[in-house]
């Protein structure tokens, strides 16, 4: 990770380089910094260097917007821009975003703070900014048309209330919403309590990141914006597996994730060796008599989700959602089902047509991960990422929580595969396998069966070929 010193040094050069074509020179003096980031690499938390004191978050494969004081207010900078996001190494997608990336950067504020945000728009159409789940003057909800006209290509607008309750939000536009959420747009925001809070403890690793997804075909690299379910990338923070980074936690840590979901499916968040609890949700923190172990928690569509646990188990855990689709990278869904079937022969007549044809799916896809098959230009495999074992065959939103005794307080480095103790991984069984012990009788008392089948006699069983759903 950078520092936020060699941080702010980058964005400095990026900041110089931003053209006043579309603000003028003397808008340009009024407005704050602008700070911009294309690294796809996570960054060290942003330390408060003025304002209310507060402890960050770490943004998944992201950053968090800096601020100036400016007569007691915070204020920010956003851009809303066309970007160029890395999804994974080697495969970039165009997309539109914030302040060089997608999603755009983390806004971090106290309760309590006045926040005035400054948005510029250098998209080729009007926008506008909903902060999800605050509480404010209802001309600054951002919705084009009912609370503010757009902001037009070229223009800056400004928001200003008070961030006054503390939680887990968002922002993304609220004008052609369609077009805008499915390029990209959109980021998360956090407000800190000013004050020890009864229901919002301390924690020693606090991560925040969306949910998002993405329709690209492979050989291409802009979204379709018409999709509605279909997606073949599923993402967090625009980033898919193996290009999204571990969660890097020391044991013994108590570790916050905070999770939104601007896709339009819910998600199932699985994680694998220990418990969590739902502290949090878009209303704010959730009562400690409502909280209960949990290893998956629905994030449904729009919502927010902070769960919390102790990392006391080391090793590499396993932390995804549950819908396996969904661990997937660009996939093809209308793929008949091979499985079972026999296509040797048709395989010859297409070697014949097609010399490099490979016969693939009768056993299942894990032989998708073995084939190193030539893919088209600006993709990934479906299934990738290399662990300790072999391939993972896993991909879009898949990660790895890794918990280390030796990793240093706030700390955030990928400490590596876990170092498994001897005795303690699964292995082969290299003994000689017994015969099964089959029943002779019908079964139960309460059900005996009426009718025995002499030995060796066979039955035929007559098979259907599906044909469709009419006929149930």
């Amino acid at each position: 990770m950078k520092s936020r010193r060699d941080f702010l040094f980058g964005a400095g050069a990026v900041t110089a380089a931003f053209s006043a074509a579309s603000v003028s020179k003397v808008a340009l003096a009024a407005l704050p910094e602008l700070v911009s980031q294309t690294s796809p690499d996570t960054q060290a938390p942003l330390m408060p260097q003025n304002g209310r004191p507060y402890n960050p978050v770490v943004t998944l494969n992201g950053w968090t917007l800096p601020w100036r004081m400016n007569g007691g207010v915070k204020e920010f900078h956003l851009v809303a821009e066309p970007v160029v996001r890395e999804m994974a190494p080697g495969f970039k997608a165009h997309l539109w975003g914030y302040n060089g990336q997608s999603p755009g950067p983390t806004i971090e504020v106290v309760e309590g703070d006045r926040v005035r945000i400054f948005v510029t728009n250098r998209l080729p159409e009007h926008t506008s900014i909903h902060w999800h789940g605050q509480r404010l003057p209802n001309g600054m909800d951002g919705v084009g048309g009912l609370n503010q006209p757009t902001i037009h290509p070229g223009k800056t607008f400004v928001y200003e209330f008070v961030a006054r309750r503390p939680g887990t939000f968002m922002y993304h536009p609220h004008a052609d919403e369609m077009t805008q959420m499915a390029m990209g747009m959109m980021g998360f925001w956090v407000t800190h309590p000013k004050d020890r809070h009864p229901l919002i403890d301390e924690v020693d690793r606090d991560f925040v990141f969306l949910l998002n997804a993405y329709d690209i075909d492979p050989g291409s690299y802009t979204p379709k914006i018409m999709t509605m379910l279909d997606f073949n990338l599923w993402s967090w923070n625009s980033r898919i597996f193996p290009g999204i980074d571990s969660l890097n936690v020391r044991w013994k840590d108590k570790v916050r994730i905070r999770i939104g979901n601007l896709t339009m499916t819910n998600h199932p968040m699985h994680l694998h060796g220990h418990e969590f609890q739902v502290t949090g949700t878009d209303g704010g923190p959730t009562a400690k008599s409502s909280r209960w172990p949990e290893v998956t928690a629905d994030v449904a569509v729009g919502q927010m989700r902070q769960i919390e646990f102790l990392a006391d188990e080391e090793g590499d855990w396993a932390f995804h959602c549950h819908k396996s689709h969904h661990t997937m990278n660009a996939m093809g869904h209308d793929v008949p089902t091979l499985i079972g079937v026999d296509h040797r022969g048709v395989v010859k007549k297409i070697t014949e047509l097609v010399p490099d044809y490979m016969a693939m799916g009768e056993r299942g896809m894990a032989d998708m991960t073995e084939m190193e098959m030539p893919l088209p230009d600006n993709t990934i495999p479906m299934m990738t990422g290399e662990g300790p074992f072999g391939s993972v065959e896993m991909g879009g939103m898949f990660t790895v929580v890794k918990v280390r005794r030796e990793q240093k307080r706030n700390d955030y480095s990928n400490p590596g595969w876990f170092a498994h103790p001897p005795g303690t991984v699964a292995y082969e069984f290299d003994g000689a396998l017994a015969e099964p012990h089959r029943r002779q009788d019908g079964g139960g008392h309460s059900m005996p069966r009426q009718h025995q089948h002499q030995p060796g006699q066979e039955i035929e069983v007559q098979v259907r070929k599906p044909s469709g759903h009419s006929d149930h």
